[in-house]
């Protein structure tokens, strides 16, 4: 579906009188005032002063995130769902939202609808928050006459998809984290403390333990360059990120490399085949044509190797080979899933297939990633443990040496 180019709108407030006759008074977003004037007597509401709303000195807007958007959907479904109408729905959902800049899109997709263009043509004027496979969901439930369910199923793909982003940021954030406050810990001593106990052991005239000095060489050198290795580790790290944007090859490198991991490549694994399996079963739930609900897939991959190998079996479906012969050619995916889509395209159960393999893998990430939490706690402990110990039992042992000359 193309998308097209956001347009640049503003907030305006309002007083009119509705077809009753009652004065009422809201907010809406428009291009200009003319606009929501004229949106505004499509409703029937009569507008009497309309005038831009002023921002504040300081804002406090938060980022659209994708929680955001599951959570917009599941209440835009459920309002459907009890008979509300979509205008009215928008309204709803935008009242009860507290990040104002989603309240704002909210608004601004109500508007448009509100004024006659289609939901999915609404929305696919912000890909940066509706992804085309959102888009296309929606564009099927309106063509069908089914945009309640059609919500609903999108509302369930984002919240287990949600859900799953969440057991892999615990998996890796966790541990980094924790190393990386290890490695301050570690710093601050290394520049505070060992010096202090460098003077007390000038004043001993004797030699020092190997290992004591191979500490007190190390705060030397993190006392002088401290500043220079603090810009350096940030200079690295915004490069990375840099090169992991604009650099396939870097991209490729480190996907290669995360499924290689020990006990995080396999969470990896198990997180991309319960993500393929969820997105092809609910793009093929919704009557999207094979090959273009594979297009949607390799987009939400999240690996570019696994995203590749899709659109090999995007184009080997093209040319009339079955999905399991497809998906088998890569050597890619395990025999299990391969088998279930066997049995689902020979029953014509595919969708309900696939929703099992991916019920099995999301439940597969969440095991692995309590499994890991549990292992990696008493390995960071020792990490610990061996950095600050170690550091403690270098500044004592001289200390403990010359008590037992005395």
């Amino acid at each position: 579906m193309a998308t097209t180019a956001a347009v640049k709108t503003s907030t305006y407030v309002w007083e009119g009188v509705d077809r009753q006759g009652r004065a009422t008074k809201g907010e809406s977003t428009g291009v200009s005032q003319a606009m929501v004037k004229a949106q505004l007597r499509k409703q029937g509401i009569a507008p009497k002063a309309v005038k831009k709303k002023p921002k504040p000195l300081f804002s406090n807007k938060k980022a659209i995130k994708p929680a955001d958007i599951s959570v917009f959907t599941r209440q835009l479904a459920t309002m459907m769902k009890a008979g509300v109408p979509l205008v009215q729905s928008f309204d709803i959902v935008a009242e009860g939202l507290d990040n104002p800049s989603m309240k704002d899109l909210v608004l601004q997709v109500k508007n448009d609808v509100a004024s006659g263009t289609g939901f999915a043509a609404s929305i696919s004027k912000y890909p940066k928050y509706f992804d085309e496979l959102f888009c296309n969901l929606v564009a099927s439930g309106e063509q069908s006459g089914t945009l309640e369910t059609m919500l609903d199923r999108v509302a369930t793909y984002k919240e287990k998809t949600e859900a799953l982003k969440a057991k892999i940021k615990k998996a890796l954030t966790y541990p980094i984290a924790v190393l990386v406050i290890a490695l301050v810990v570690t710093g601050i001593l290394l520049i505070k403390v060992v010096p202090v106990f460098a003077e007390t052991f000038s004043s001993f005239g004797s030699e020092l333990p190997a290992f004591t000095q191979f500490v007190l060489s190390i705060s030397e050198f993190t006392q002088e360059w401290w500043l220079i290795i603090v810009v350096t580790v940030m200079a690295v790290v915004f490069l990375y990120k840099e090169a992991l944007k604009r650099s396939d090859a870097v991209a490729l490198a480190t996907d290669k490399l995360l499924l290689k991991l020990p006990i995080i490549g396999d969470i990896i694994y198990q997180s991309i085949m319960a993500r393929f399996s969820r997105t092809l079963s609910t793009t093929f739930a919704a009557g999207v044509p094979l090959v273009d609900a594979l297009d949607a897939v390799a987009g939400t991959a999240g690996n570019i190797i696994y995203s590749s190998a899709i659109k090999q079996i995007r184009d080997d479906v093209t040319t009339g080979q079955t999905l399991h012969s497809s998906i088998r050619s890569t050597n890619l995916f395990p025999s299990m899933l391969l088998q279930m889509i066997s049995i689902g395209e020979e029953s014509g159960a595919l969708d309900d297939m696939l929703s099992k393999v991916a019920t099995f893998y999301e439940e597969a990430v969440d095991n692995a990633v309590d499994n890991l939490t549990s292992l990696l706690e008493p390995l960071i402990m020792s990490v610990l443990g061996v950095l600050v110990g170690g550091l403690m039992i270098a500044m004592y042992m001289p200390i403990f040496m010359l008590g037992s000359v005395v």
